[in-house]
């Protein structure tokens, strides 16, 4: 008999469960046998009692979203059993009654494993930042079970898909951290569509503004591109049949983040950007056929439109770690458009869109190591060597794991996969912690280098050592891979540990001529003026005269009526005293709360902000789009405090514009005249530079609302020279 759903639920809720719990054994894709159906439907009916009492924000049955995280796991990832049943399954112990012993003695030990790695930290003391902490035990299960992390995903899909009802600030802090974090880690597990859709949908609740006017310009020009991009695809089909290529092609628009990060890179307007929409031809042929047929499909793309090769980019001999194989082009059309073409094989596809369960389906036992299964182990060394503090292993495993990668080589021709914008001194420490310690130089292709040099796809690297080197801490600033950064943090504390026989010697004579005690506790307290935290650093300072006598005696025998003072200028906030998340703050020129208008992205009154309460520090004030508020709410979205502009016309910010324009006499007279006489807006810094019959411009201008600063971009462009203003995002 099958088992009735619980009176809490509405006949038409009843209903609609039923209606969902059919649809995610429809989409199931992978086995399905009488056990395996037992099995979920043994996971659903308890799940949906085990949540009978509990809604959404929405007002929606609460039981609704782990179904739809069942769903999204079965159907766009393509997972099986046990990851519907934990999927199910995955909010009971955190929200329910009901333990992980119980879910274990019902459903077994490997189902209570995922669940217990689904399932949040309760407030931990002492803990920085929960959602880092979270984060860090998701990711630790990559150690001894992957289905954990694509579950999340899930779980994350779907509360980005039903975000609209909670209120602005849990969207900001949602949309951030999704950004930062879950979106690239979907990319590294090679889920496309998945990472496509979280990254429109943060982009939605950061920059609503940016992405609505974005998705309006794609809808105006959708059946004009699509009837040029039918037109030049047919007769390339038409040459692939009289082949013999057995071949499909396929449209693709491309998501609203990608356009927009494009437009930022290229600093181009969406009219003046090409590929907003992506031909993709996929053959289908036997595996070991698949390179020749992609070249081909290439060969004859090429014969009839020309190939800018500067672009073309080979995905297939040499895959991304997360799988992805594809051949990219960029061909001039018949209307004198760009066109970008993605050629691949149907298993090329599959892995492209689910990415790592579909790799598995395709992997056979005589494969040799892929990218993904060296990205995997990687993942799992730095789990396993990084630092208790989750902040910074969330940071580290951002820097090394989440990168787009390069391919360099050896002397001996091995290849190495680096993080794009790695340095000479990164390829040295990822061969060895004593290679990188020694580094002096490098043989980039046979021209010397210096450390900091950064390598490109390719390149073929010869460290240069000598023993008489050592590793300094200015080496941080041009590393780019947490592994590097690792190893020369304890290469430094090696190093400096070689002091501490002298540093005690010299701290000893200090402390006598003092005529004070060389204790610990005098010793901790000059460790504390002088910010250090580790005793070896301490006795390196002493040996190397970096500490000295006067600063010793500073601190512990300081004279009388010496004072120390910090200033700084804040603005006020004016708001709720209770800072009620609930409640909107409004920035205006005075008031009871101090803030600091951050200089990264210089927010001006009519922007999208974002504020964050940190204790005795005044709030801070970003965009909310900014790349720095985005780390902040991924890290502390519970500091968030919601905040508006409430503009006030006798305050001015500054705001920075990058202009180019056509080299010409009174341009500068023009340009000022229009700033100072015609808007009366005060200059705070102009910068021209020439180049050939161009003109680029930085200006910083006083403004006092974004209205304001797009009247003046407006009429910049109507100087007959200007060809481009572009609002800058950092000074």
């Amino acid at each position: 008999m099958e088992p009735i759903l619980p009176d809490t639920y509405s006949k038409e809720e009843k209903e609609e469960i039923e209606r969902r719990h059919q649809h995610l054994i429809d989409v199931w894709q992978t086995r399905k046998e009488a056990q395996d159906l037992e099995a979920v439907d043994k996971a659903f009916y308890f799940a949906v009692n085990a949540h009978k009492d509990q809604r959404r924000r929405s007002g929606e049955p609460y039981i609704y979203h782990p179904i739809e995280v069942a769903t999204i796991a079965a159907h766009d990832i393509g997972l099986g059993r046990t990851s519907i049943i934990c999927a199910l399954l995955h909010d009971v112990v955190e929200d329910t009654p009901y333990t992980l012993d119980d879910i274990k003695e019902m459903f077994g030990e490997k189902v209570s494993r995922v669940v217990d790695g689904l399932t949040k930290f309760d407030k931990m003391e002492g803990a920085e930042s929960m959602q880092a902490e979270n984060f860090k035990k998701i990711i630790t299960s990559l150690t001894y079970d992957v289905r954990v992390v694509l579950i999340k995903l899930s779980d994350r899909l779907h509360n980005m898909r039903t975000l609209d009802s909670m209120p602005k600030h849990k969207q900001l802090k949602i949309a951030s951290e999704t950004s930062y974090i879950y979106a690239p880690l979907a990319y590294r597990l090679g889920l496309h569509a998945i990472r496509i859709e979280l990254e429109d949908l943060s982009l939605k609740y950061t920059n609503p503004t940016i992405y609505n006017n974005i998705r309006k310009r794609v809808d105006d020009v959708r059946e004009r591109r699509m009837g040029e991009t039918r037109d030049f695809i047919a007769p390339v089909m038409a040459e692939l049949e009289k082949s013999g290529i057995k071949v499909r092609a396929e449209i693709k628009e491309r998501s609203v983040n990608s356009i927009w990060k494009r437009m930022m890179e290229k600093e181009l307007s969406f009219e003046e950007l090409y590929g907003s929409f992506v031909v993709r031809f996929i053959t289908d042929c036997p595996v070991d056929q698949e390179r020749l047929e992609c070249w081909k499909i290439y060969a004859i793309l090429t014969g009839f439109y020309r190939p800018n090769t500067a672009k073309l980019k080979d995905w297939i001999s040499f895959p991304k770690t997360n799988g992805y194989e594809s051949l990219h082009a960029v061909v001039m059309g018949q209307t004198g458009n760009w066109m970008e073409v993605q050629i691949r094989s149907q298993r090329m596809e599959e892995i492209a869109e689910k990415g790592f369960a579909a790799y598995w389906k395709y992997k056979a036992d005589n494969m040799t190591e892929s990218g993904f299964d060296i990205w995997l182990k990687k993942a799992q060394d730095l789990i396993n060597t990084e630092s208790n503090n989750a902040i910074e292993f969330v940071d580290n495993f951002k820097l090394d794991l989440f990168s787009d990668e390069i391919h360099v080589f050896t002397p001996q021709g091995k290849m190495i996969l680096l993080p794009k914008g790695s340095t000479v001194l990164d390829f040295a420490y990822n061969i060895h912690s004593e290679i990188g310690d020694h580094s002096i130089a490098a043989n980039v292709n046979s021209h010397l280098t210096q450390l900091d040099c950064k390598l490109k796809n390719g390149d073929q690297v010869e460290v240069i050592t000598s023993e008489a080197q050592h590793p300094q801490e200015k080496w941080f600033e041009f590393l780019a891979t947490a592994t590097a950064k690792s190893r020369l943090k304890n290469g430094i504390k090696e190093y400096r540990r070689t002091f501490r026989e002298e540093g005690e010697t010299k701290f000893e004579e200090i402390m006598k001529k003092l005529d004070l005690e060389p204790s610990k506790a005098n010793r901790n307290t000059v460790m504390a003026a002088e910010h250090l935290t580790s005793s070896i650093d301490f006795y390196y300072q002493v040996a190397t005269g970096k500490i000295e006598e006067r600063a010793i005696r500073t601190v512990l025998k300081p004279q009388s009526g010496s004072s120390s003072f910090v200033r700084y200028i804040t603005f006020g906030l004016l708001g709720n005293n209770s800072r009620d998340k609930d409640e909107t703050s409004s920035i205006t020129s005075s008031g009871e709360f101090d803030f600091n208008v951050s200089t990264c992205c210089n927010p001006i009154p009519g922007d999208d902000v974002i504020a964050f309460s940190f204790p005795g520090e005044p709030l801070q004030i970003h965009r909310s789009n900014c790349p720095k508020a985005i780390l902040l709410s991924s890290r502390y979205g519970n500091n968030i405090v919601k905040a508006k502009w409430q503009p006030k016309s006798e305050i001015a910010f500054l705001a920075d514009l990058k202009i180019t324009a056509l080299d010409s006499a009174g341009l500068l007279n023009r340009m000022t005249n229009l700033l100072s006489n015609e808007m009366k807006l005060n200059l705070h810094m102009l910068h021209m530079e020439a180049k050939n019959d161009l003109v680029e411009a930085t200006i910083s201008i006083y403004v006092h609302s974004t209205n304001e600063l797009d009247d003046l971009i407006s009429k910049l462009n109507h100087l007959k020279e200007i060809q481009k203003v572009v609002r800058k995002n950092s000074n």
